[in-house]
């Protein structure tokens, strides 16, 4: 009996969490299994039932059935006998541009599509899986993901430094936290900037009712977020869209989409945003079908991480690397360019 027992918390004891949420103060009862609908990315309803009929759900430590109403500050953990996949990395002979490289990092041009590391949905594919296929023993970061010093989002294209050693893992790090390294962005945002340049400044946080967003937190809620301050500049104004160029100050997730949002220039064809409909211009037909072409030009959020500089980790040197702007940014914004100069109802 005692040995059954012990074999049983043995099992407890080797499940892996895969998901963790602490529901807001704000949350409005909803049913577990459409909160993790929500949160979970690419996750089906069916899945999530399945699971939770086997036991993997629990709230505040107890197991719980689909029906369960959540309630604001309820711990939702999600477990299962298996490690999350993202865990398990393979490595996979999957081509890199490589920008520079030396015996200390290398500088990668990432292309739209990309996700930067495995997750849920995810697991083949990444940069991480491509990079231990090339290189050998990378240096994990704090979130024991191999070679990593920063991320862009999966539709995001453009530059990143990838450490090859612990030193450069540390001293590269330690630039981006103490904000001395340099990423500069070219987005086409939606609508026409009142001013040339400007600063977004605002705390950025989960969104409190759909976690696959970010949102800016301002006044007695300032706190439920991180500082972020985003400085940005206009290349091209076309009217309807602006082309713009955006430094970071600091690093969080989906800054430059979660601010220029905030400040209502949401990211073109940005879809997690709000960005894949029209949301300046007219209502006629041929604008309506001009800008559906724009989107089939660009099936993404139209963001490229463009220039990128830092002080070398054993050099002491200053580096600084410019990624052109991909094609499909590129005719994008040469279909607004001429559609600008043509047209009469602007």
């Amino acid at each position: 009996m005692n040995k059954e027992l012990d074999h049983e918390d043995l099992d407890d004891q080797q499940k892996h969490e895969h998901y963790h949420f602490v529901a807001g103060s704000g949350q409005d009862p909803l049913r577990v299994d459409k909160y993790l609908m929500n949160f979970i990315e690419n996750a089906t309803r069916s899945k999530i039932q399945q699971g939770i009929k086997e036991g993997a759900v629990t709230v505040n430590g107890d197991i719980v059935k689909s029906n369960y109403k959540v309630k604001p500050h309820d711990d939702i953990r999600v477990s299962f006998d298996h490690p999350p996949h993202e865990s398990l990395l393979v490595a996979e002979d999957i081509p890199l541009n490589i920008v520079y490289e030396d015996d200390y990092l290398v500088v990668v041009n990432k292309p739209a599509g990309m996700v930067v590391h495995p997750g849920h949905g995810n697991y083949s594919g990444t940069l991480i899986n491509a990079l231990i296929h090339h290189f050998e023993n990378l240096p994990n970061n704090s979130s024991n993901r191999p070679g990593l010093v920063h991320r862009i989002d999966k539709d995001t294209s453009g530059l990143l430094v990838v450490a090859k050693t612990e030193e450069a893992m540390a001293y590269l790090s330690a630039q981006f936290a103490a904000k001395t390294s340099e990423r500069e962005y070219i987005a086409i945002a939606w609508g026409n900037f009142t001013e040339p340049s400007g600063t977004v400044e605002g705390n950025i946080g989960r969104h409190p009712k759909n976690r696959l967003q970010n949102t800016v937190w301002v006044n007695d809620d300032a706190d439920k977020g991180k500082p972020a301050v985003t400085h940005y500049k206009v290349e091209e104004d076309f009217g309807y869209v602006t082309v713009i160029s955006c430094r970071l100050e600091t690093g969080r997730t989906h800054q430059i989409r979660v601010h220029m949002k905030y400040i209502g220039h949401t990211l073109f064809n940005d879809e997690r945003y709000g960005g894949d409909r029209i949301l300046k211009g007219t209502n006629f037909t041929k604008y309506k079908q001009f800008v559906d072409n724009c989107f089939k030009v660009l099936p993404r959020q139209a963001l490229h991480a463009r220039t990128l500089g830092f002080e070398h980790p054993h050099t002491k040197e200053w580096m600084s690397f410019t990624s052109d702007v991909p094609q499909d940014m590129v005719e994008c914004i040469d279909k607004w360019r001429v559609y600008a100069t043509n047209s009469k109802d602007m």
